[in-house]
C-alpha cells in the first residue's frame, strides 16, 4: 500500500487518500476495445504528465511505481478544512485526429465526508470537468468563463478511515462524452471545490467503426458521427476479384458498430465465393457472370481445361447458337423429318410428317417446304411460281404439316420437307431433308379475276372478262350471274362460251351486280367477286321536262312539314310536354354530365343527397317480409355484421338461394344509415356483371339486405383456390365482365373507389359481378391494407395516385384499380406489391414503378394493365374501350400467345390449362412451368438439375440451396418431387 497525502495549515490534521497497488497495477492490463482510439492515456506516460495546476498548492501530482517498477502518475487534492476550494487541474492539448465527439474516462476513489471530523462544513463528495477547444497548443491562463462545464462527477463509491486497510480499494469509473467537436484540438480541466479526491487515471478516446471485410468489400476504419443517434453510410471498396454494379454500403453507428449493410461484391466471371474470397473456376467448371452464384459444372458435350473460365468449350460435331446462354447443353443439326406423306385434293396437297428420330438436343425445330414443278423430263424440274400458296406458310412451321394450294392439275411436284434447329446455320450445307412425290388430280377452274364494262345503254350492260389464271383444263362455258342491287333474291342467268356478254333486259339508271364463273369437264370454279355497273338514264329532254313537276312537289312537301313540326313545338310548350310524360314503352335518353347517356341507362342519384336515408332505401330497394328468409348458415363477415346464405320464398315465384347481410345487434343510428346506403346504390344498377339487390329488410330486426348468391365467393379467394386451373380465355373472359360492370357504372355516373379482386364475386358459370359499395369502411383486418387520410380510408395498392394525393376519384382512377385487378387475376390471387408497406407503395409509384409482368401473362394484356397505370389520367383507356378490346382478344386468341416475361415463348394454356400428371417428364423446364413455377427453370440448371432424374433425387436443403426461399414454393415443389418418386416406384411415369 502507499499513502497519497494532502495536509491543510494544521498538519496534525492530515488526511490520508489511500489507493492500492494491486489496483493501479490492474490498469495497465485492461484491454482497449478495436474500436476505440486512445488521445490521452495518462496510464502510459512514462515521464511526468505534466498538467498546469492552478492555484499551485491545490492539485498534486504524486508518482509512484508499481511491483513491475512500471510509473504511475495520480493527482489528488484534500483540502476539505479550508473554505471557498477552487482548486483547476488543465491537461495538455489533446488533438482530436479529425473526432467531432470524444470520451472521457475517469478513474478516480473519493473519502466519505462523514468521516472527516470537522469537515462537514466545508467538504464536498464531488467535482467538475471542463473543456476547453483550440486550434493550436497555448500558453494557458485558467480563466473559468473561458470553458465549458461537461458535468459534474460524483463516485458510486467513497471510502472512511475504516477502508484503509489491505484490501484492493475499488475505483469508481465515469465516463462522459463531449462533442460536437470543431477545432483541432482542445483542453481537460479538473475543478475541485472541497472534496478529498485522488484522480488515478484519465483516458480520452473517440470510437470508430473498425476496418471490415464483409460481403467482399472492403470498409475502412470510420469515425463515428457527432450526434449519438447519427448512422454514417459508408461505401465498401470490392477485393480480391470482385466486381458490384453499385458499390455496398454499411452505416457506422455512434456505438462503433456497423449496421445495415446493403448490397455485395460479386465474384468476377470464372471465380465464386469461397470462405470470403473469390476462388477461380477449376477446370472442367465455369461462371458465365458475376450474378451467377457458384461455378457450374460445363453442361453436355462441353468442356474447360484451365482455371478461371467464363464459358465452355464445345466438342467436335457440337455447336452452341448465339442466342444460347452459356449454361446450355451444347447441340448439333436435326435429323430429316421422317415418315412424310401426301393428301392431294384436286390441285391442293396436304403435307405431313413426323419429326426428326435426331433432334440434335434442341425443342427449336423448324421445316421449311420447297415445291418444285416436274416437267417432260424427270431429271430436271424448277421451282414452283409465286403462285402457289402456303397455309400457313413455307418455312418457319412449328407443326408437322403444311396445307399447298393454288398447284396446276394433272401436274408432277417434288416437295421436300427439311429440319433445322438453333445451330443448322453454323454447320456446313449439309441439308436434311425428305422428299415426296406428288401428281395433282384434275380440277375445276380458279375464279375470273378481272371483269370490265362495255358500252352501257338504258336497258343493256355489255360485259368482257379474262381467262381464269389457272383454268386447270378446256374452259366449256361461262356462267354470268346478275341482279338489281338489294334484289339479291331475284337474280338471272346467262351463259356464254366467249369471254363477252351483253345483259339485256335492264331498268335505265339502276346498279346491277354481276358474277362470273367457268366451267370445264371437272365442273364449275367458284364465282367471282361481285362487279358492280349502272344503266343510262332516260334521254335528256325527257329527263328536264319530268323535273320540274317532282321539284314542286318536294317543295310542297317541305313547307308542310315544317308547319307540322313548329306547331308541334308550339302545343309541347303550352302543354308542358317532358320526357316524364312519354309512354313508358317508349326508348328514353338521359343527359349526364352534359352528354347523353346510353338508352336504359339511368343515372346514379347519391343516397346520401336525401335528407331522411331511408327515403332513398324505399325509393330504390324493395322491402321483403323477414317471414319469406330462412338463414341457413354463416359464409363471412362483414363489416355490420354477418353474411349468410338461405333460401328466399317469394309469394308466386320459385325458392332460390340469396346471400344475407346483416346488421348487428347494438348498432348506432349511423351505422344503420350507412349499412342501407349501400342497398340504396345497388338497388339503381341493373347490369349482368353488377351483384343484384333483392331487396331489404328495414321493418324487423336484424335489418338484413338480400343479393343474389354467388357459389364461389370473392374472387381473389377463388383464384388462390384455383391457382393455375383455367385457361387463359377463361381469365380473360372473366375480365372481360368485370369490365363491362364497370362500363356499366361509368355511364351512370358512379365512381366505385374500391375496385379490387376481393370485391368481385363469381357465381357457378364463373361469371364476375361487381360488388361492395360502401364506400368508406374498413377494407381488410390487415391495419397495412388501408392508408388513412381526412375523409375516410383509401386502399392503397389499388387506387390511382392523384386519388391518393389529391381524393379526386373519377371512372379514370377505376380504370387504374381495374389494372391492378387485371394483374390479380393473371397472378391468381398474389398480393400487388408483395410485402412493400403503404409508404413504400406510394413512394414507388410516385417514381413510376410499376407491377411486373405475372408469370405466363400475355404481352397484350400486361400492355393493358401498363395503359390503366398512366400516370396522366386522360391518358388511360375508357372502359368501354377495355371491353372493345378484350372481345377482339376473345374473338382473336392467336394475339394471347406471345407471353411478357417469356422470351417470346408461346402460351400452352389457350385450350386447355397444363396439368402435372401424365406418363412423361420430358424436361425440368417443362415440370416447372406445369407447377407455374418457372421461374426457378435458371437456378436449376446453373445448380447442375438438368434432367428429371437428377431432380426425383433432390431434398428440401438442395431447393434451398438452389434458390427456392418461398416455403410455400418449397412445400409445392417438394410435394410434386415425392409424388413423382412415388410414381416411378410403381412404374407410372417415365423420363
Amino acid at each position: 500500500m502507499f499513502a497519497l497525502w494532502s495536509c491543510t495549515r494544521r498538519p496534525v490534521s492530515c488526511t490520508k487518500v489511500w489507493v492500492s497497488l494491486l489496483t493501479l497495477a490492474a490498469l495497465r492490463t485492461s484491454a482497449i476495445p478495436n474500436n476505440e482510439v486512445n488521445l490521452l492515456d495518462s496510464r502510459s506516460v512514462v515521464d511526468d504528465l505534466g498538467w498546469i495546476a492552478y492555484p499551485k498548492n491545490g492539485w498534486e501530482e504524486i508518482g509512484e511505481v508499481d511491483e513491475n517498477y512500471s510509473p504511475i502518475h495520480t493527482y489528488q487534492v484534500c483540502k476539505v478544512m479550508e473554505h471557498n476550494q477552487n482548486n483547476w487541474l488543465q491537461t495538455n492539448w489533446i488533438l482530436t485526429e479529425g473526432a467531432q465527439r470524444v470520451f472521457v474516462e475517469l478513474k478516480f476513489t473519493l473519502r466519505d465526508c462523514n468521516s472527516l471530523p470537522g469537515g462537514l462544513g466545508t467538504c464536498k463528495e464531488t467535482f467538475n470537468i471542463f473543456y476547453f477547444e483550440s486550434n493550436e497548443k497555448q500558453e494557458r491562463v485558467i480563466r473559468e468563463s473561458d470553458y465549458v462545464k461537461i458535468d459534474t462527477i460524483a463516485a458510486d463509491e467513497s471510502f472512511t478511515e475504516l477502508d484503509l486497510g489491505d484490501r484492493v480499494m475499488k475505483l469508481n469509473t465515469e465516463v462522459r462524452d463531449l462533442g460536437p467537436l470543431t477545432k483541432k484540438g482542445f483542453y481537460l480541466a479538473f475543478q475541485d471545490v472541497g472534496a478529498c479526491i485522488a484522480l488515478v487515471s484519465v483516458r480520452v478516446f473517440y470510437k470508430k467503426c473498425p476496418a471490415v471485410v464483409k460481403n467482399l468489400a472492403l470498409f475502412p476504419d470510420t469515425i463515428t458521427g457527432s450526434d449519438s443517434s447519427q448512422l454514417l453510410e459508408v461505401s465498401g471498396i470490392c477485393v480480391n476479384m470482385s466486381v458490384a454494379e453499385d458499390l455496398p454500403r454499411m452505416h457506422c453507428s455512434a456505438e462503433g458498430e456497423w449496421l445495415v449493410p446493403i448490397g455485395k461484391c460479386m465474384c468476377q466471371p470464372g471465380y465464386e465465393e469461397q470462405n470470403g474470397t473469390c476462388q477461380a473456376c477449376r477446370p472442367g467448371f465455369f461462371k458465365a457472370s458475376a450474378q451467377s452464384p457458384s461455378c457450374n459444372k460445363c453442361p453436355p458435350h462441353s468442356f474447360t481445361r484451365a482455371e478461371g473460365c467464363t464459358s465452355c468449350q464445345c466438342e467436335p460435331g457440337y455447336y452452341r447458337g448465339g442466342s444460347d446462354p452459356d449454361n446450355m447443353a451444347c447441340t448439333k443439326p436435326p435429323s430429316a423429318p421422317r415418315n412424310a406423306i401426301s393428301n392431294v385434293n384436286e390441285t391442293s396437297v396436304l403435307l405431313e410428317w413426323a419429326p426428326p428420330a435426331e433432334t440434335g438436343g434442341r425443342r427449336d425445330i423448324s421445316y421449311s417446304v420447297v415445291c418444285r414443278k416436274v416437267g417432260s423430263d424427270p431429271w430436271r424440274s424448277e421451282e414452283c411460281g409465286g403462285h402457289v400458296r402456303y397455309l400457313p406458310g413455307r418455312t418457319g412451321l412449328r407443326n408437322c404439316s403444311v396445307m399447298v394450294t393454288d398447284l396446276l392439275a394433272h401436274t408432277n411436284y417434288t416437295f421436300e420437307v427439311e429440319a433445322v434447329n438453333g445451330v443448322s446455320y453454323l454447320v456446313a450445307p449439309v441439308r436434311r431433308f425428305v422428299t415426296l412425290n406428288v401428281t395433282t388430280n384434275q380440277a375445276a377452274p380458279s375464279l375470273v379475276s378481272v371483269v370490265k364494262k362495255g358500252r352501257a345503254a338504258k336497258d343493256s350492260i355489255a360485259l368482257s372478262w379474262k381467262e381464269p389464271e389457272r383454268p386447270n383444263g378446256i374452259i366449256l362455258e361461262y356462267e354470268i350471274k346478275y341482279f338489281e342491287k338489294d334484289q339479291e333474291t331475284s337474280y338471272t342467268i346467262i351463259k356464254s362460251k366467249e369471254t363477252e356478254v351483253i345483259a339485256d333486259g335492264l331498268r335505265p339508271s339502276s346498279v346491277y351486280v354481276f358474277q362470273i364463273r367457268a366451267r370445264t369437264s371437272a365442273g364449275y370454279g367458284g364465282f367471282s367477286q361481285r362487279f358492280e355497273f349502272e344503266t343510262s338514264p332516260y334521254l335528256a329532254a325527257s329527263r328536264d321536262q319530268g323535273q320540274l313537276p317532282i321539284v314542286a312537289v318536294a317543295v310542297i312537301v317541305g313547307v308542310v312539314l315544317l308547319a307540322l313540326v313548329t306547331g308541334f313545338l308550339l302545343s309541347g310548350r303550352r302543354c308542358g310536354y317532358s320526357i316524364a310524360k312519354q309512354d313508358p314503352d317508349e326508348e328514353k335518353m338521359h343527359f349526364h354530365s352534359g352528354l347523353l347517356q346510353l338508352p336504359g341507362v339511368r343515372t346514379y342519384i347519391d343516397p346520401h343527397t336525401y335528407e331522411d336515408p331511408s327515403q332513398a332505401v324505399h325509393e330504390f330497394a324493395k322491402e321483403i317480409d323477414a317471414s319469406c328468409i330462412t338463414i341457413e348458415r354463416v359464409i363471412g363477415a362483414g363489416e355490420f355484421g354477418e353474411v349468410c346464405s338461405g333460401p328466399l320464398r317469394l309469394p308466386g315465384k320459385r325458392e332460390f338461394t340469396v346471400a344475407i347481410k346483416t346488421l348487428k345487434a347494438g348498432y348506432t343510428e349511423k351505422q344503420r344509415r350507412d349499412f342501407l346506403a349501400e342497398a340504396s346504390i345497388m338497388g339503381q344498377f341493373d347490369h349482368p356483371n353488377i351483384i343484384h339487390l333483392e331487396g331489404v329488410v328495414t321493418k324487423s330486426k336484424p335489418v338484413m339486405i338480400i343479393t343474389e348468391y354467388m357459389e364461389n365467393g370473392s374472387l381473389d379467394t377463388f383464384l388462390k383456390k384455383n391457382d393455375g386451373q383455367f385457361t387463359v380465355i377463361q381469365l380473360v373472359g372473366m375480365l372481360r365482365g368485370i369490365a363491362s360492370g364497370m362500363r356499366y357504372l361509368s355511364d351512370t355516373g358512379f365512381v366505385h373507389r374500391d375496385l379490387a379482386a376481393r370485391n368481385i364475386l363469381v357465381n357457378s358459370n364463373l361469371v364476375c359481378k361487381v360488388s361492395d359499395f360502401g364506400l368508406s369502411r374498413v377494407l381488410e383486418d390487415d391495419p397495412e391494407a388501408a392508408y388513412t387520410t381526412r375523409g375516410g380510408k383509401i386502399p392503397i395498392r389499388w387506387t390511382a395516385p392523384e386519388a391518393i394525393t389529391f381524393r379526386k376519384f373519377t371512372s379514370a382512377s377505376d380504370v387504374w384499380s381495374y389494372g391492378i385487378v387485371m394483374w390479380e387475376v393473371m397472378s391468381y390471387g398474389e398480393r400487388p406489391y408483395w410485402e412493400m408497406s403503404n409508404q413504400d407503395v406510394i413512394k414507388a409509384v410516385e417514381e413510376n414503378y410499376r407491377l411486373p409482368g405475372p408469370m405466363d401473362c400475355p404481352a397484350v394484356l400486361y400492355q393493358l394493365m401498363m395503359d390503366c397505370w398512366q400516370k396522366e389520367r386522360n391518358s388511360r383507356p375508357k372502359f368501354d374501350e377495355i371491353v372493345s378490346l378484350l372481345d377482339k382478344l376473345i374473338r382473336n386468341p392467336i394475339s394471347l400467345k406471345t407471353l411478357v416475361n417469356s422470351s417470346d415463348r408461346e402460351s400452352n394454356l389457350l385450350v386447355e390449362p397444363r396439368s402435372l400428371d401424365g406418363p412423361i417428364f420430358q424436361s425440368v423446364e417443362d415440370w416447372l412451368e406445369g407447377m407455374k413455377m418457372g421461374r426457378y427453370v435458371e437456378t436449376f440448371v446453373e445448380s447442375g438439375y438438368t434432367t428429371m432424374e437428377l431432380v426425383a433425387q433432390m431434398t428440401l436443403d438442395d431447393l434451398r440451396r438452389v434458390g427456392v426461399s418461398l416455403a410455400g414454393h418449397q412445400k409445392k415443389i417438394a410435394s410434386s418431387i415425392q409424388e413423382m418418386r412415388v410414381q416411378l416406384m410403381n412404374g407410372s411415369v417415365t423420363f
